[in-house]
């Protein structure tokens, strides 16, 4: 399947590369990472002014209309430059409100606008950066409450995605969660994030191998090397139009076809690069770091591989 962006799509990509390159995303990540969120902050406001969040938001609450074609466009750069902090989770809050109702007034627009950053968690599972988000969703049956606060945090494998259980209780919003669509934009997020993230990766990693010699030669020279790219280069290349796809229908199965796809092309993407940079690989202090951790960490967020693949077989799941 091919897919062509019009010019305005290309201008809004284009646009928010040139920003997040301007803005030193590695440094932010590691102040993000040791609990500073000053400059996270920041930039987070500065994409909400690029219009990212109010792509998730009806026009009637302060957004443009629920548009998942230009969400994917904006995931796959906030990936591609590891920003950090609950974008994915602001999305899905978002996407709970379907429907009109006096919490979606209350709530959306400040999700849209970025001046409140949103973040979520059924009972029991973990919220992502429940420390810096503004408002803290907790879906069930019944409804969506408001968590009060949130418990003790806990470091994950990337150090930028610090976790906490939501502490139970809080106001019971009136409106009926819709958890399947939620879900559904969840995971389209965190898959265009995943892309992005690989085809980050490989750009660092074929500009490292052009650079790094053996035998008095470039190592992108060697075949094996130039094999071990290819594989990732077609794997992220085949998860574009099956991403774009899921955008456009945005069928359960459809996405976690997406993301289980997307992320798994991803976490090769990360494997390849850490074998060809060699040992530099793997120090924390080498910004390679940030990219190959968030890799393998979006593979298991929002529902694993086989998670992902269970819903293409079943059909569906409206389960976190």
């Amino acid at each position: 399947m091919r897919f062509s962006l019009d010019a305005e799509q290309r201008a809004f990509a284009a646009s928010l590369d040139a920003m997040l390159t301007a803005a030193d995303t590695a440094s932010v990540v590691r102040d993000w990472s040791r609990g500073d969120h000053t400059s996270g902050r920041a930039l987070w406001s500065r994409i909400a002014e690029a219009g990212v969040f109010s792509l998730a938001v009806p026009e009637e609450y302060g957004g443009v209309g629920v548009r998942p074609v230009e969400l994917v466009l904006a995931f796959v750069e906030l990936g591609r430059h590891a920003v950090p902090g609950p974008m994915v989770e602001t999305v899905a809050a978002a996407a709970l409100f379907t429907g009109p109702s006096p919490d979606a007034e209350r709530l959306l627009p400040a999700l849209a606008s970025g001046e409140a950053i949103a973040t979520l968690a059924t009972e029991g599972s973990y919220a992502l950066d429940a420390d810096v988000a503004d408002t803290r969703l907790s879906p069930a049956p019944d409804g969506v409450r408001l968590a009060p606060g949130h418990g003790p945090l806990r470091t994950s494998l990337d150090p930028a995605r610090r976790l906490a259980h939501l502490a139970p209780g809080g106001e019971l919003l009136t409106t009926a969660p819709s958890v399947g669509h939620a879900l559904a934009h969840a995971r389209l997020a965190t898959a265009a994030q995943a892309l992005g993230v690989g085809l980050a990766l490989l750009d660092r990693t074929v500009a490292y191998v052009g650079q790094r010699t053996q035998f008095g030669v470039p190592i992108g020279s060697f075949q094996a090397v130039k094999h071990r790219l290819a594989d990732a280069k077609i794997a992220l290349e085949f998860a574009r139009p099956v991403l774009f796809g899921a955008a456009l229908t945005m069928a359960e199965p459809d996405v976690a076809a997406a993301k289980v796809t997307a992320c798994e092309a991803a976490y090769a993407t990360a494997r390849a690069a850490l074998q060809l940079h060699g040992a530099i690989g793997y120090t924390s202090e080498y910004d390679l770091s940030l990219w190959l951790t968030k890799a393998r960490a979006l593979r298991a967020a929002w529902g694993g591989p086989q998670a992902c693949r269970d819903v293409v077989v079943s059909g569906g799941d409206h389960r976190w």
